[in-house]
Order: C-alpha cells, then sequence, then structure tokens
C-alpha cells in the first residue's frame, strides 16, 4: 500500500511539474530551454551542438526528457545540409513530445528567402540534396544539378504540397517560454504593439500571397526576421523601447539570433536581450554554442564547458574573458574584448539611448 501511495505521489508531482502550453505561442513552467542559433547547413555542427548540450544521443535521438529545444530560425543557406538537418529536426520534435519536451523551430530571414526565391545564399550542395534520377533530364543549362526539384520543394507556385513550405507555414516566428522571448532577428518599436501570434500571422500571410511587389514584412528592417536593432547595430533600439517591448509582454527578456557573435552567447543591456548566433555553420567558422535556461538560472554553453551567463553589463568582461580561455585561438572574441573596453561596441547604443524616444508601434 505504502509503494502505491508513494507511486501515486511521484506521478502527482510529474504532472504538476509538467511544462503548460497557454497557446501556440506561449508556454509555463518550462524546467530546462536549450535555445540555439543559426545552423546554415552544417549538419556536423548540428549535431554537434545537440549532443553538446545534452539534447540527443549519439545517433541523435531525443534524451533530453521534458527539455524544450528553441532553434531561432536560419536552417538554410550557406552549407549542404539544410534538407537532412530539417528533416531531423520534424523527427526530432516527435520523439520530444513523447518524452514530454517540444522542439520549437522558428522561421527565419532564410526559411522565407528559400520560399520567396530569394537564393542568393544557397549553394550547390543544397540544389543537390533534392536530386533525383530524372534530375539530369530536367535540369536547364542555365541551373545547377537540383535546383528544380528544390523548387518544388520549397515554392507553393512550384507545387502546392512542397513540404518545406508546409514545414514553414506550421512554424511559429516566436515563442515565449515563462518569460524569455524567442525570435530570429527582434521586435523593434515598430511592432512593439503586436502580440507574437499577430506576427507569425503576418510572416504567413506575406508568404502565401508571394506578391514580389511588395514582400511586406518579409523584407522589413524593422520586421521580425531581419531588425538588428536588438543586437546594438545601428540604429540600435533605446533602452526604453525594449523595456516597453518586454512590459508589453510579460517578459524578463528576448533571445535573438541573425547577427553573428563570432562565438560567444552574448548578453545585452543587462541581460534583457541575449544573442545566440555565435556562427555555428562551416561558413562562419564553426563557433559551437547554446544558451541553457533552467532552475540553475542562465549558463552559456560552450564544447570546452559552460559558463554562468552575466546579467549586469558590469560583469560581461570577466565573462568574455572566461570564454576566451575556452576558445584560446578565436580572434573574433578577442576583438570583441577589444571593441567592449574601447566602448566601440556599444556605441551604436549610446547614440540610440542619447536620442529622441520612439513611440510603441503596432503593424499589421
Amino acid at each position: 500500500m505504502r509503494k502505491l501511495l508513494f507511486s501515486f505521489w511521484l506521478c502527482c508531482e510529474a504532472l504538476s511539474a509538467a511544462p503548460r502550453q497557454i497557446d501556440d505561442h506561449h508556454w509555463q513552467d518550462v524546467d530546462r530551454i536549450i535555445a540555439i542559433g543559426d545552423l546554415h547547413g552544417d549538419w556536423d555542427s548540428y549535431l554537434a551542438v545537440l549532443q553538446a548540450a545534452g539534447v540527443t544521443d549519439r545517433r541523435g535521438r531525443w534524451k533530453a526528457g521534458q527539455t524544450h529545444l528553441v532553434q531561432t530560425g536560419d536552417v538554410p543557406d550557406r552549407g549542404p545540409d539544410t534538407r537532412r538537418i530539417i528533416e531531423h529536426l520534424a523527427q526530432l520534435a516527435r520523439q520530444a513530445r513523447k518524452r514530454g519536451g517540444r522542439v520549437h523551430a522558428l522561421t527565419g530571414n532564410h526559411e522565407a528567402m528559400n520560399v520567396y526565391g530569394d537564393l542568393r545564399y544557397t549553394v550547390p550542395g543544397e540544389f543537390a540534396a533534392w536530386a533525383d534520377a530524372r534530375s539530369p533530364v530536367r535540369r536547364e543549362a542555365t541551373h545547377p544539378l537540383g535546383w528544380f526539384e528544390h523548387r518544388r520543394a520549397w515554392d507553393p507556385r512550384q507545387n502546392a504540397r512542397a513540404p518545406m513550405y508546409r514545414w514553414v507555414m506550421q512554424a511559429p516566428v516566436a515563442v515565449q517560454l515563462d518569460g524569455h522571448v524567442f525570435l530570429h532577428g527582434g521586435i523593434s518599436h515598430s511592432y512593439c504593439g503586436n502580440s507574437l501570434q499577430s506576427l507569425t500571422d503576418l510572416v504567413h500571410a506575406a508568404l502565401e500571397r508571394a506578391d514580389p511587389s511588395d514582400r511586406g514584412i518579409l523584407t522589413d528592417p524593422l520586421g521580425p526576421l531581419w531588425y538588428r536593432g536588438l543586437a546594438g547595430v545601428a540604429p540600435a533600439a533605446r533602452r526604453d523601447s525594449v523595456d516597453q517591448i518586454l512590459e508589453t509582454r510579460g517578459a524578463r527578456r528576448i533571445v535573438i539570433g541573425h547577427t553573428t557573435t563570432g562565438g560567444v552567447i552574448w548578453p545585452r543591456l543587462d541581460g534583457r536581450v541575449i544573442q545566440i548566433d555565435t556562427g555555428m555553420s562551416r561558413a562562419y567558422g564553426r563557433r559551437i554554442g547554446w544558451l541553457e535556461i533552467s532552475t540553475d538560472g542562465l549558463q552559456a554553453g560552450y564544447p570546452g564547458g559552460r559558463v554562468p551567463l552575466p546579467t549586469r553589463d558590469q560583469d560581461r568582461l570577466a565573462y568574455l574573458d572566461a570564454v576566451i580561455a575556452l576558445q584560446p585561438d578565436n580572434e573574433a572574441l578577442r576583438e570583441r574584448r577589444a571593441a567592449l573596453l574601447s566602448g566601440e561596441l556599444e556605441a551604436p547604443q549610446a547614440q540610440a539611448d542619447a536620442g529622441e524616444p520612439v513611440s510603441c508601434g503596432t503593424s499589421g
């Protein structure tokens, strides 16, 4: 009887501790989050970061229980393994769900570009991954092998059942897990008043509309796929704007990809913003890194170990020195250190904060 009661108590505890889905874009009570940035078609780095973060085993199978994995977009382009990564993410999502976890694969600007046909950064290997036995017959002299099949996979105008298009259309643009908002580029003052649902709806509607004369939110430099102001790129987002964006959503911080950091998970504005695009693809030096949010706090993960993430800007130098110790050959981090000390790194932020306030707007 005691064993039965104990088992019942354990079951109730597990149920009460389980993450709760509020809607398609919001979750609560998520005890452990792993967030990874841009992958750009690099299968080896993708597997490496999942294994190092304890998300998958050596065979690429989910082993993280109720963990929520967030990938902030830009799986495609610059590397040959886009199809392989996306198909594995879909498989991993099914495995995670069976174990109480989740995979949140978000939409970045490069997913959208592949749908509407901006292929400036698509490499031959990405086309070749879709080639089949009849590809040489279908191939036109002006296109690489597999180009036709690639377009049928991504472009609904070429194929109403395009699998990559359908994958993008079921993916959210942003999610909020407890007090943490995740998306690819960021939220600017122009979209400050938009809900996360509306950001997804606007992107999906623009992709469905497929109007080459008006891409709308898909190419808007202030939109969620392209915005770099939260990363401190001029014109940077004002601190009071960031506070208003967070307050509107009842959030503590925003986690973004899109703007590479040279190999470091980088906190800004006293932890209100965290950049996680470390440059994991071969195109950016294969700098492996991930953000871990758990009951133990915020940690930045690297192949050489984990480092507590500071939530005060004044502590970033010591943090950066600890990361440099893990990556002594990474010259980009030494350059970041010099820019931090000189004030160059935060100069756009200082300029923005000294400027005129901007109002919190809604786009749509």
